[in-house]
């Protein structure tokens, strides 16, 4: 398999040159690294890594803008942010446009070589319990608010059955949970998961659970 290639972004250097040699010691490329969101988005054209690890509170551009430009220029690049609260309304936002997935900046070595791995590999990286809360309470704020959802999609597009996947997946659920709920082979499911993101233009699970809360398809409570 081959390496994915890493950008490192975060205003502090000793976080870098640790995540750096972290990374680099479980045979995982580090790229180049940026001190804020614009050495971010420049480094990312200029070296096009397939992952970047995103700060989200920096100076001059802050990690949520340059993910945006980042994804709007590469969509096939995967964003993880990196945060220090497990429930910051930047992480949301930031899956809302397309960040794969977030890690706490306290992450063990081996989980976050883990995590890079698995979103080079297409898939979001969702901590179940911590997701939940911070979907659950940031899309009950916007709906609150009378907020615009942040992922714009039609669901009418969608079969019964895909529509039922779809609740599922919102509610946290892997892909062996899902065929066991529904009766129906892992193969089956992973067809319609990729009709759903094909049809609603989603990029990863992440993006799923979201819409999910945002269109009322789940509502905090449910299990």
């Amino acid at each position: 398999m081959t390496s994915p290639k890493v950008l490192i972004v975060d205003d502090q250097e000793l976080i870098r040159t640790g995540f750096r040699l972290i990374l680099t010691a479980r045979g995982i490329d580090v790229v180049g690294e940026a001190g804020d969101g614009v050495e971010a988005v420049s480094a990312e054209r200029r070296l096009q890594p397939d992952v970047v690890l995103m700060d989200i509170r920096m100076p001059t551009m802050d990690g949520l803008e340059a993910t945006r430009r980042i994804l709007e220029h590469s969509p096939r690049c995967r964003v993880l942010m990196l945060t220090t609260f497990d429930l910051d309304r930047y992480v949301y936002a930031a899956l809302s446009i397309g960040a794969s997935g977030f890690l706490l900046k306290d992450v063990t070595a081996d989980h976050l070589a883990a995590a890079v791995r698995l979103v080079d590999t297409g898939d979001a990286l969702l901590a179940p319990s911590i997701t939940r809360r911070l979907v659950q309470r940031f899309a009950t704020e916007r709906a609150g608010a009378g907020a615009t959802p942040a992922v714009h999609r039609d669901l009418t597009a969608l079969t019964p059955r895909e529509l039922e996947v779809l609740t599922l997946l919102g509610r946290g659920l892997s892909n062996t949970e899902l065929a066991a709920a529904l009766t129906l082979s892992e193969a089956t499911v992973k067809t319609h998961v990729a009709r759903i993101f094909a049809k609603l233009s989603l990029r990863d699970r992440a993006q799923a659970v979201v819409l999910a809360y945002e269109t009322g398809l789940v509502t905090p409570g449910d299990t």
